[in-house]
């Protein structure tokens, strides 16, 4: 029997897994890295995205924001500002953040505005194309 990597997929909301794993996908700002037991020592900055679950053989998407992941071993720690389920995006509320982002981003303020409203497009978009994709 192969062996499992024990994630934790925490966010300042809730402990959204906490389980034995086949193996695990994280988007970092570098990528994706595909996560299994014993896997060399990492950290690295999460960027937004998505979380793949592999548990006996069966695949889960969850949206992602940033974050941080930790990998030692068979532990891999995955701490993010938050996190969702694909099949539980609400689909409205991710449209009307891409359009109040779209606002902002046409307001042109200042520096900060700026930066916040391309996070927040980014976020949208992310879960917008994450729940789409699963409708198909």
């Amino acid at each position: 029997m192969a062996k499992k990597l024990h994630l934790e997929v925490i966010s300042p909301d809730e402990i959204f897994w906490d389980d034995e794993v086949d193996t695990a996908v994280v988007r970092t700002i570098e990528g994706d890295v595909g996560l299994m037991s014993d896997h060399l020592p990492l950290v690295s900055p999460l960027a937004v995205g998505r979380i793949k679950i592999i548990q006996n053989g069966k695949a889960r998407e969850a949206s992602c924001a940033e974050g941080v992941v930790k990998v030692r071993g068979d532990n891999a720690l995955v701490i993010t500002e938050a996190v969702e389920w694909v099949d539980e995006i609400d689909i409205e509320r991710a449209k009307k953040a891409k359009e109040r982002a779209e606002k902002r981003l046409s307001a042109k303020k200042n520096d900060v505005d700026l930066d916040r409203a391309n996070i927040a497009m980014t976020k949208a978009l992310n879960r917008i194309k994450l729940y789409e994709r699963s409708q198909k």
